[in-house]
């Protein structure tokens, strides 16, 4: 009889659930660091801007 799958094997429910959770959690990570490095940025844009006027 074959040994039954441990939770990090690659084959439990277990540990597709974790690899999805954390995909998902790098997805929402990643874009939310991006919409803040894009609005750090256009503040830095307009800061600039404001500063040769």
């Amino acid at each position: 009889m074959a040994p039954l799958p441990g939770p990090y094997s690659g084959t439990s429910t277990l540990a597709l659930v974790a690899r999805t959770s954390a995909f998902t959690f790098g997805l929402v990570y990643g874009s939310m660091k991006l919409k803040y490095l894009k609005a750090k940025a256009k503040s830095h844009q307009q800061a600039e801007a404001k500063a040769h006027h």
